[in-house]
């Protein structure tokens, strides 16, 4: 099983997220609705990876990822937005992110595409 903390500002989101993802049998899944509670999570609990949006209120989830990466954590970082400004994603990729998926209306297709981004970080982290 692995432990995998999703940050969303939106808890309707956060809610079927953590649905699909445990339905695969392989994600155990904690939820945090903003950047300042998700570094919280990281600072008590070890976690496999980070999927987090990119638009939120306070610390956006660029400024959440570059905050993990100062304090020297490598962890998974999956950038998870309906935002799909090209200059967004180059940041992204440029700041440490592992992959940036762009949020949809097809949850299932959306649930296979994280749930193998995840697995392929996760295990690419592992064998390193």
């Amino acid at each position: 099983m692995i432990d995998i903390l999703i940050v969303d500002d939106d808890p309707e989101v956060l809610d079927i997220t953590k649905i699909f993802l445990e339905r695969t049998g392989y994600f155990r899944v904690s939820t945090g609705n903003s950047a300042a509670e998700g570094l919280l999570k990281l600072e008590e609990q070890n976690f496999e990876a980070v999927i987090s949006d990119y638009e939120m209120p306070d610390m956006n989830g660029l400024d959440f990822l570059k905050e993990i990466r100062e304090e020297g954590n490598i962890i998974p970082f999956i950038i998870f937005t309906g935002r799909s400004r090209e200059e967004v994603v180059i940041e992204a990729m440029n700041s440490g992110a592992d992959y940036y998926i762009q949020k949809g209306t097809d949850l299932k297709a959306l649930s296979a595409e994280l749930t193998h981004k995840v697995l392929l970080a996760v295990e690419k982290k592992r064998s390193e």
